[in-house]
């Protein structure tokens, strides 16, 4: 007895967005590994937040609020 499968084009859609989840997941998740390994060996420096280089000052913040009232 011969059975024949089917798929319909959603499952088809599924199955390769499933396929393209976890590729993704894998890279993204490796990326993650790798790079916490690295710093923990001291092959790499840790990266600077962005917002310290930005200088504010609570001055400037509360003017700005006073003026726009």
């Amino acid at each position: 007895m011969t059975y024949f499968l089917y798929f319909d084009p959603g499952l088809g859609a599924m199955i390769i967005q499933a396929i393209v989840a976890a590729v993704a997941g894998v890279l993204l998740f490796s990326k993650n590994i790798l790079y916490k390994i690295k710093l923990f060996l001291g092959m790499s420096k840790p990266e600077d937040d962005v917002f310290d280089d930005i200088d504010v000052k609570e001055s400037d913040i509360e003017s700005k609020s006073n003026s726009d009232k």
